[in-house]
């Protein structure tokens, strides 16, 4: 029946994201001693299985607390900082309740949204696709950070001073607009340049007044 790709990730806390001993001990026994695992720059691990086994293999590595998502063209799963200030300074839960409206939605290339807890940016969130920074009690939209190849550009900051429930709204609208008028496998840095930033700028806010 073929084999089926798909990826893997423990979500995350404060510590950043963590598998347990036990979590790697089932993912080894489910996909067996000859499968490949791949590490993805997006903090996720790639695994291949038959296609006949998927849902068998799926369904152990959710009770041993993982999580599953789709491999290729989709919006991949938060890529967070550690939270070194603490859970609630750095706002684990608006990064929790973001990343489980913006994962895995299809896209015309992978899309690789950050989160940083503060200003220091652990988490490189000026080479994501779209980042979102916390700054005290608000937070600032990047967009088109592009780490591949000789000419890596940081993102640019989009809209500042973000309240927390404009957050979904603002991320998802992005993620709307490259699906509507990207093209297909153009990085998200490039569909920013050929649109512009500042018709990325007007559409995002025009999807937040309709929201409102």
């Amino acid at each position: 029946m073929g084999i089926r790709k798909f990826a893997v990730t423990p979500g995350f806390g404060e510590g950043g994201t963590v598998f347990t001993a036990q979590q790697m001990a089932v993912l080894g026994s489910a996909v067996g001693q000859e499968a490949l695992i791949e590490l993805t720059t997006f903090k996720q691990l790639y695994v291949a299985v038959e296609e006949e086994e998927l849902e068998e293999v799926q369904a152990r590595l959710q009770a041993a607390g993982l999580e599953i998502h789709p491999a290729g063209f989709y919006t991949k799963s938060l890529i967070t900082c550690n939270f070194c200030r603490g859970a609630e300074d750095a706002g684990l839960e608006t990064a929790k309740k973001l990343d489980g409206v913006i994962a895995g939605h299809p896209v015309p290339s992978p899309l690789r949204i950050g989160y940083a807890g503060c200003a220091l940016g652990t988490s490189e969130p000026l080479l994501k696709d779209i980042a979102v920074v916390k700054m005290k009690e608000r937070f600032d939209v990047y967009v088109g950070g592009e780490t591949k190849g000789l000419k890596a550009v940081l993102a640019r900051l989009l809209i500042a001073g973000v309240r927390e429930e404009e957050l979904e709204p603002i991320v998802m609208g992005l993620i709307t607009i490259f699906q509507e008028e990207g093209k297909k496998k153009e990085k998200f840095s490039k569909f920013i340049d050929r649109i512009s930033l500042a018709t990325l700028r007007e559409a995002a806010n025009r999807k937040l007044r309709h929201h409102t």
